[in-house]
């Protein structure tokens, strides 16, 4: 045999495969179609707290099947010009549409755009998963033909638009229409229809309950096409386009216990999809103390709510405590009220840091071999910066008070200390020191930094200021210990992210230096009633009070409050910290009853006690002026002129 007929041969008999297998797969029966209409409920999913007790659950709203008679006109044009404009043409698939997202996708080495029909994504709704796979495709087309030739075109729509996915439990237009406007899909109007049709392409990014910005941004999208597909008039686009989406859907739920539902509710769908967080009974330990919570709870919306009133109604904040040692979240405040602004502040809002910053810094000063008792003076001086400008910082008191210890300058948030300490140890160093501690947004080489410029998150700053409380060692927070399926088999379990960041000596020595904030408010306010254990901490806040903070540890827990405009505007002058975030600091952790009582501190440093203005040694203990101060034993003082 030559070689021309052994190719003939070896192409004819591959032909002949591919061929037979084609038509295999086209006429097996994949799927049993007498069960497609069969609903599941399931089992929900449950959310404990770390004692065990129900926080919430996740279930499927009762399903309200619609015939296709019955689907509006609207509705269904809506959904042929986001989905499938050929769809009563095509038989199961649109083979230009693959062929263009094909090319498209070895283009660019992946799967970036998709071709399918309505019959394919209810081939993928009901049979398969949601995995963007070559092989998830091939089921999808021969799925697709086999559909196309049990059911008639208004059959699959039908199947579809009962069964379309439209986030938190929510299946079917019907239910959706009643969840979204408390109406039925009979009523609905062009703007909703289009609102609903753009769902269909990602519950997750576009649901009004999630994302109601990018709900609209589609909505509008599929006007769009709806008015270049002739199936409303440009009044009608315009009109409809003009409309809010008015949901009036409220979560049940505690207005702000479901700011940490929502949150576990996108992890767990994002890990194993919503079937499972649905269906399957999950059993989500979270970290959460409810009682903690509670607590936290009450004293946040007081004391925000009389802020409110005073300052500005727009007023809003958060609030996250940790398990000092583990990071286990114990109490989580995304907001003033969930129903209001599903905008979760914890996670999502960065801010500038303002004088919490200063902590980290005077951190690295001892860690380059400065002492608490260095003086540095504080007077005016200009700075010119690289744009030619000239940069004159000043206090917050608008005053200068010359030389002043280290210890004195971070208990009184100087501005001026701040300065000239980031100068001398210069900006790479400060900058590659922060981002030990978890900082994870731009640190910008500017003298400016020392003041707090630079954003975080609440949770970046709390897990950052816990290294104090942590012996020196960092620890990522988390909400969610662990997961079991319905049978109790534990699927899921947090694994933690430490890193040692300062040695016990340094981290002593900031214990020390960061107690006399606590300590100075407890003089100021002459209270009776304290924390009944050690504690340290940190004001802040931004220029014309944009943001104002306050960070604090006792040696069990780490907590954090910010408050500020969600629009960024200031709330105005003399608004300070310690009036607006310290009290419901300090309400909370009173009210605590606390086992570890002190924070270890290293022997192998001595107490000195000092005159915080001067630095010098002195034996007046109960003068105000004196502080007592960590030191190695064969450390003498020094004095730094700049």
């Amino acid at each position: 045999m030559n070689l021309h007929k052994l190719l003939f041969t070896l192409f004819f008999i591959a032909f002949s495969f591919c061929f037979g297998s084609f038509f295999y797969l086209f006429e097996k029966k994949w799927i049993d179609f007498s069960s497609i209409e069969y609903f599941n409920s399931g089992k929900p999913s449950i959310i404990l707290d770390d004692e065990g007790k129900e926080l919430a659950h996740f279930q499927l709203d009762k399903r309200k099947p619609i015939t296709f008679e019955k689907l509006p006109k609207i509705l269904i044009k809506a959904f042929l010009a986001a989905e499938d404009w050929y769809f009563f043409e095509h038989c199961g698939i649109y083979l230009k549409g693959i062929i263009r997202s094909l090319l498209k996708n070895i283009y660019h080495g992946k799967i970036i755009q998709g071709a399918s029909t309505i019959t394919q994504q209810l081939a993928k709704l009901m049979f398969l998963t949601y995995q963007r796979t070559l092989w998830q495709k091939i089921q999808q087309i021969f799925l697709a033909f086999q559909i196309e030739r049990h059911f008639t075109k208004e059959q699959i729509l039908e199947l579809y638009l009962n069964n379309l996915y439209f986030g938190r439990g929510i299946y079917g237009v019907e239910t959706a229409c009643q969840r979204f406007w408390n109406k039925s899909v009979h009523n609905i109007t062009i703007n909703q229809a289009a609102l609903l049709a753009g769902v269909a392409k990602s519950a997750l990014l576009y649901s009004p309950l999630n994302a109601p910005l990018m709900s609209k941004r589609r909505r509008n999208i599929v006007l769009g096409q709806m008015l270049k597909l002739d199936f409303i008039n440009k009044k009608e686009y315009n009109n409809a386009k003009k409309k809010e989406l008015n949901i009036k859907d409220k979560m049940q739920g505690n207005p702000i216990h479901l700011y940490i539902q929502e949150w576990i509710r996108n992890w767990a769908e994002k890990k194993w999809g919503k079937d499972t967080l649905y269906k399957k009974g999950l059993k989500i330990k979270s970290t959460i103390n409810l009682k903690k919570q509670k607590l936290a709870e009450k004293i946040f919306c007081e004391k925000l709510e009389q802020n409110r009133k005073s300052i500005s109604e727009n007023l809003n904040g958060a609030m996250l405590s940790i398990d000092s040692s583990t990071g286990k979240i114990k109490v989580l405040i995304g907001g003033y009220n969930f129903h209001e602004s599903q905008f979760n502040r914890v996670f999502q809002a960065k801010r500038q840091m303002g004088s919490t910053f200063k902590p980290f810094l005077y951190s690295s000063a001892l860690k380059a071999g400065y002492e608490m008792n260095d003086i540095i003076v504080d007077e005016p001086f200009a700075l010119e910066m690289p744009n030619g400008q000239i940069w004159e910082p000043t206090n917050w008191t608008h005053e200068f008070d010359g030389p002043m210890t280290l210890i004195r300058a971070l208990t009184l948030s100087n501005n001026i200390i701040a300065i000239k300490l980031f100068l001398m140890l210069g900006a790479e160093h400060v900058i590659s020191w922060a981002k030990k501690f978890g900082f994870k947004y731009e640190l910008n080489p500017y003298p400016s930094l020392a003041l707090g410029t630079a954003e975080s998150t609440v949770e970046g700053l709390t897990a950052a200021f816990n290294v104090f409380a942590n012996h020196g060692t960092y620890v990522k927070p988390h909400l969610v210990e662990w997961v079991k399926d319905e049978w109790g088999n534990k699927i899921w379990k947090h694994e933690s992210e430490k890193r040692k960041i300062l040695d016990s000596k340094t981290n002593s020595k900031m214990i020390n230096a960061l107690s006399y904030r606590i300590q100075r408010a407890k003089l100021i306010m002459n209270a009776k009633k304290w924390i009944n254990a050690q504690a340290i901490g940190k004001t802040g806040g931004t220029n014309k009070a944009t943001s104002t903070w306050f960070v604090g540890s006792t040696p069990e827990l780490t907590t954090c409050v910010y408050a500020g405009r969600d629009d960024h505007k200031p709330m105005g002058k003399n608004v300070f910290a310690n009036k607006i975030t310290f009290p419901i600091w300090l309400e909370f952790n009173m009210a605590l009853k606390f086992k570890k009582k002190n924070f270890y501190i290293n022997p192998q440093l001595e107490e000195v006690a000092i005159n915080w203005r001067t630095g010098k040694k002195t034996k007046e203990i109960n003068s105000l002026l004196t502080v007592k101060i960590l030191k190695e034993k064969t450390n003498s003082k020094r004095t730094i002129n700049i």
